[in-house]
């Protein structure tokens, strides 16, 4: 049996919102994956001109935020995992925030 195009293609990520609730990621096949922004607590603490300035990696494989040192891939979006960062990774990152304020 063949397998039609989008059985077969990798899921690229096309836009990015991140809403203070939601990280919303439209991808080039027509789909919308929306995710809690909980999930990603860097985006939750970042600002909103920080949460705007992303760009895509490896043509749409994945979602880079620069200012806050974050990557989303569409992989595991879809497959619905959330980052595995520790708490400790996360605390020291705050840390540093704070004090470059």
């Amino acid at each position: 049996m063949a397998s039609s195009p989008a059985e077969t293609s990798t899921p690229l990520a096309q836009d990015v919102k991140v809403a203070d609730d939601a990280l919303t990621v439209v991808l080039l096949d027509g789909r919308t994956v929306t995710v809690p922004v909980s999930w990603y607590p860097r985006l939750a603490n970042g600002s909103p001109k920080e949460r705007l300035n992303w760009q895509l990696l490896g043509g749409g494989h994945g979602i880079h935020w620069p200012d806050l040192d974050e990557d989303v891939s569409v992989d595991a979006l879809l497959a619905g995992r959330p980052p595995a960062e520790s708490q400790g990774s996360l605390q020291k990152w705050l840390s540093a925030r704070a004090r470059s304020k």
